[in-house]
């Protein structure tokens, strides 16, 4: 069932043209993928879909009463409440019942009339069937899986950060309930378990989401239909991003083929003609007249295949040879305080290596990376670099621009043997051409700022690339050009992502930074392969039972494997018996209703009043039985 459909519709900005003719429909339960180069109307298109933008043409259609929510890609969002308030904002109707039910208990304690019995049970069982009971667990559920930590959830939105604060409005958004939600980049502020979370949070959610995302890995595990916009139109494929990928390029395939079969037709035709003209018999003429109508037949409907759209060029070559250890981390720990953010931390590079680093926000990725490269000393340990290792750093914040330069002078300057022809040549290669390299790098956008950073890093030509989220503000089509760039480079690379595709296509090796023991921080564990390798190395450990302990280790182990499966069992022994209870309550309380009800006590006000004083117990007894019954399943999970 289409839920909002879309017919002819056309925008234009000045002379620009963002797309025209675009329809589509949107079912009510589709999972949409929308791509597109940077600038291609993907925003623009769910600015318009909620009413936030004007069109030229065409029509929006949406179903009666169609609930959206939109979560734009940048966005100030920022209150005085922690993020556990301000999400259970959203749920402002249940803290009304809550208040209600109170007053309503009040008023049964002083005066137990049958009129305030039977509000109490209808707002009970409304409380109830809406998800009153639930609807706290599923707010911090949610938070926790977007990757705050329990301690984060009661400090004020306003001394997060940017990323988390956009964090807390995904998450209101998620809870909406709303029929179709518009998501514009939403795993840009997540690490890879808030992004495997959201996946499943998406991938089961009963209403219709529409996404535009440059994560490939994202858009292939949710996807059930894809939206390109290129050229100025909107195509519809079936399937994932990889499906897409692979249907687009047989079309492309098809379309070049189909064409040039019919350029080749019109050629053969065109021969056929001249020949025929340079008989110059009268029915020579008649043949060049069939055949001239048969080259407009056939032109009529020759299309064209679309170019491509232009995509940056990147090309890294290593300055030199390194040693054949490029870098050696030993025993290297970071303490800030009290606190150990990681220890232990032991890494070799070789020469050639394409590794990753891999591991949760805030568990000290970028930290490592100063220690690599001197800028921070760590705490413990050494770091040593490789004979004639030369650093090109790639930071994810792109603080390495001037905002106050121009694009032109940023080269010129960091380049000063250039001349201007080669750093416009070098600059068109990242799509900077004509007066766009003089735009000044404070008005660029992130993904233009992207472009500069590694444009940059491209000209130095150093031997060992170190880079900290490089995919993080570029398109699709960038992102391919510079994982091609970096599987041709003749260099070492040590890199850290989330970009689980991008992961998976280059790496040789993965360092995971996992939890230590406790008050240790994180350490790191060294996996070789890509990411599909690490991700079953990970379900091998899981069901890998340890061979190699010892015997008072194991008999530790057994203990407290037992003592944890006998917990388990007195919970779920414990479930059982409350829901048996809440079900001899909920009859109880109907007979008491039924039995108040039903006129045969009219007159015996002492009794009805007993029987109220009953069913008000009950109630009590049946919500603080309910409320461990809640917590007790999410123990269990």
């Amino acid at each position: 069932m289409s839920i909002l459909s879309v017919f002819g519709l056309t925008k234009s900005f000045s002379v620009r043209t963002v797309f025209s003719d675009v329809s589509f429909r949107v079912e009510s339960n589709d999972k949409i993928g929308v791509v597109g180069v940077n600038g291609c109307g993907k925003t623009t298109l769910f600015r318009i879909l909620m009413g936030l933008e004007e069109y030229e043409s065409g029509s929006v259609i949406k179903e009666r009463r169609l609930l959206m929510s939109y979560m734009a890609q940048h966005s100030d969002y920022t209150s005085q409440k922690t993020p556990m308030e301000e999400v259970l904002s959203l749920f402002s109707h249940f803290s009304e019942m809550e208040t209600e039910l109170e007053n309503i208990n009040k008023k049964l304690e002083l005066y137990p009339d049958k009129s305030w019995l039977e509000a109490q049970q209808k707002l009970t069982e409304r409380y109830i069937s809406e998800g009153g009971m639930t609807y706290k667990s599923r707010c911090r559920a949610t938070l926790l899986g977007l990757g705050f930590l329990e301690s984060e959830l009661s400090l004020p939105l306003e001394k997060l950060s940017g990323g988390q604060r956009t964090r807390v409005l995904l998450a209101k958004i998620l809870l909406s309930g709303s029929d179709l939600l518009l998501l514009d980049e939403p795993t840009n502020h997540l690490d890879i378990n808030a992004i495997q979370w959201l996946e499943d949070f998406l991938s089961s959610y009963k209403g219709a989401v529409m996404v535009i995302s440059h994560d490939r890995y994202f858009l292939d595990k949710i996807c059930n239909k894809m939206f390109e916009i290129e050229n100025e139109t909107l195509r519809e494929y079936k399937g994932n991003y990889t499906k897409f990928k692979e249907q687009k390029t047989l079309d492309k395939l098809t379309a070049e083929r189909e064409f040039e079969k019919k350029q080749k037709e019109i050629e053969r035709i065109e021969g056929i003609i001249e020949q025929q003209k340079r008989f110059g018999q009268e029915r020579n003429f008649v043949t060049v007249k069939s055949k001239q109508k048969q080259i407009e037949h056939i032109k009529a409907t020759v299309v064209e295949p679309d170019k491509d759209p232009d995509h940056v060029s990147f090309s890294f070559k290593a300055c030199s040879e390194t040693g054949q250890d490029a870098l050696i981390l030993d025993n290297i720990s970071q303490r800030f305080g009290d606190r150990t953010l990681f220890s232990n931390v032991n890494m070799l590079i070789k020469a050639k290596d394409r590794a990753f680093i891999v591991g949760p926000n805030g568990c000290g990725k970028t930290t490592l990376f100063r220690i690599i490269t001197g800028e921070q000393i760590p705490t413990t340990g050494t770091c040593v670099k490789g004979a004639r290792v030369q650093y090109g750093y790639y930071d994810q914040n792109i603080s390495g621009l001037d905002m106050s330069k121009t694009i032109f002078d940023e080269i010129s300057d960091s380049f000063p043997a250039m001349t201007n022809g080669q750093i416009r040549s070098a600059l068109g290669t990242f799509l900077f051409r004509g007066d766009e390299v003089f735009k000044e790098i404070s008005k660029l956008s992130g993904g233009e700022r992207a472009r500069v950073e590694l444009a940059k890093l491209m000209l130095s030509k150093t031997n060992f690339l170190i880079l900290d989220e490089p995919t993080n503000h570029l398109d699709i089509a960038s992102k391919e050009a510079l994982e091609d760039a970096l599987l041709d480079y003749d260099g070492t690379m040590l890199i850290v992502s989330h970009d689980r595709y991008f992961i998976n296509k280059l790496a040789t090796q993965i360092y995971a930074m996992e939890s230590a023991e406790t008050g240790r921080g994180s350490t790191v564990v060294h996996y070789t392969g890509g990411y599909s390798d690490y991700l079953s190395e990970l379900e091998k450990k899981k069901q890998l039972v340890p061979t190699t302990q010892s015997v008072s280790s194991k008999d530790n182990d057994y203990y407290r494997k037992k003592a944890e499966d006998s917990e388990k069992r007195k919970r779920k022994t414990r479930i059982a018996k409350i829901e048996a209870e809440l079900e001899k309550m909920d009859s109880e309380k109907h007979a008491l209703e039924n039995k108040l009800s039903d006129g045969s006590l009219a007159d015996d006000y002492e009794k009805m009043l007993e029987i109220s004083q009953q069913i008000a117990d009950i109630a009590d007894n049946y919500n603080s039985l309910y409320t461990e019954w809640e917590k007790l399943l999410e123990e269990d999970i």
